[in-house]
């Protein structure tokens, strides 16, 4: 009865251990750079993770105060739509977020190419494929443009209607523009 109970206990043990080693696998596959944890939102480009701001690689969405055009011509905010919707999209998968470092930009950010979870889907392809933002070529080299133009075919997001690109509204109000007239620049629209 007792080398029974013993035999039960290792039995338990090992599968405790198992199961452990199990859970813990996916952060043994994060490099010591990684940013790993949950995220919030501070723009449609850029989270935030255990305090440090991580502005999402290859891909770039409208400013917070960035208005476009819908498909009926009014007038709405699609930065904040884009915020928004890269909200919706890291409540509805639970999972904490991984982010391995490429880069800092010039306000001290890390750029970072971000999953959710390990492995799993690249956060900076979601906004673009649902029209949400835009490939950035200049930093993507192409990476994303898949995703833009299936996006741009089918008229989500900000291609349902125009729109001024955002390095080209952060320009034109860096130049001293109203972010109004800027977001509506008829020379740079789509």
């Amino acid at each position: 009865m007792k080398v029974r109970k013993i035999i039960l206990k290792i039995g338990i043990n090992r599968i405790f251990g198992l199961a452990l080693a199990i859970s813990i696998l996916p952060a043994l596959t994060a490099r010591a750079d990684d940013i790993v944890g949950q995220a919030s939102v501070i723009d449609g480009d850029t989270i935030e993770i255990h305090g440090a701001r991580i502005r999402l690689w290859g891909m770039d969405a409208p400013e917070s105060n960035q208005l476009c055009r819908n498909d009926d011509s009014n007038l709405y905010q699609c930065g904040r739509a884009a915020a928004t919707a890269l909200a919706g999209l890291l409540w509805a998968i639970k999972r904490p977020v991984q982010c391995t470092p490429v880069d800092k930009d010039q306000f001290g950010r890390t750029v970072a190419t971000c999953q959710l979870g390990e492995p799993g889907p690249d956060i900076g392809h979601w906004p673009v494929a649902n029209g949400h933002a835009l490939d950035w070529p200049q930093y993507s080299k192409g990476k994303y443009s898949d995703a833009q133009r299936s996006a741009e075919k089918s008229k989500r997001g900000i291609w349902s209607g125009s729109f001024v690109e955002p390095w080209h509204y952060r320009a034109c109000v860096k130049a001293g523009g109203r972010p109004s007239t800027c977001s509506d620049g008829a020379d740079a629209q789509h």
